[in-house]
């Protein structure tokens, strides 16, 4: 089996590149035919993301914290593993982001597109859904959007719903709404295209973030599904992303 090895920066993941393609082998990523992401879900996200156009699954395995993405270290029955692992496919969000200087920046979240207020004041956003308005001003700390690969992240701890994987649905999400007061968001379906429009950007200026990737004094944001991107990512059996998923809601 033609295994391609990626570590973190972090000591632990270090020293397990050193174990496994020592082990293994070491494949150069253009000829593998399964890439090996060592480190937590932040560095599976990077390898996701770099990735993508080879179009080969990634098998996690954990050297962070969390590692909800990710499957068990160990150095024992790799290859063995990787034959019996299951396969999730994950389409990113693409998010259009235009500043209040009339610049666009374009990028992909496979879990999450975020608007997060950028100074001491509230945001007002203006949301529309599919061309169609839907909330004239929510005045919050922020809003998301996410996929079901990513609702257990910062989506869960902005007390939004975790969706199940195959859902075919998008989570849209308040941060500290205050007025609306309290408002929750949204479960949209996963062809929706959602606008954010910033009020009052220059007093109250708003960044965007889509998996890390961030765009400050953004007039508006427009996020969609890409179904044309397929992440691949391999799990032990019953250790998926929809047991993972169901598991989470009952902790």
């Amino acid at each position: 089996m033609r295994i391609s090895f990626r570590a973190s920066t972090s000591p632990a993941a270090l020293a397990a590149y050193t174990a496994l393609s020592t082990r293994y082998g070491d494949e150069m990523v253009t000829r593998a035919e399964i890439i090996v992401a060592l480190g937590g879900d932040g560095f599976m996200l990077q390898t996701l993301h770099e990735t993508q156009s080879l179009g080969l699954p990634v098998y996690g395995m954990n050297c962070g914290t969390i590692g909800f993405l990710m499957n068990a270290y160990s150095e024992d029955g790799l290859e063995a593993r990787l034959r019996a692992a299951e396969e999730t496919v994950i389409n990113p969000l693409a998010m259009m982001a235009t500043t209040v200087s009339g610049r666009q920046h374009h990028a992909l979240a496979i879990n999450e597109v975020s608007l997060l207020r950028a100074g001491p004041q509230a945001a007002k956003l203006k949301i529309s859904v599919d061309g169609r308005e839907r909330l004239a001003e929510l005045v919050c700390d922020g809003a998301l959007v996410c996929t079901p690969a990513g609702s257990t992240a910062y989506n869960y701890s902005a007390h939004g719903p975790i969706l199940p994987m195959g859902s075919d649905v998008l989570a849209l999400t308040a941060m500290a709404a205050f007025r609306p007061r309290r408002w929750r968001g949204a479960l949209l379906p996963k062809s929706a295209v959602v606008r954010f429009d910033v009020l009052d950007a220059a007093k109250r200026p708003v960044m965007a973030d889509a998996d890390s990737r961030s765009f400050r004094d953004v007039a508006s944001v427009e996020i969609r599904s890409e179904p044309s991107i397929r992440h691949r990512i391999l799990f032990d059996p019953g250790h998926g992303l929809e047991e993972r998923l169901t598991h989470e809601q009952f902790m």
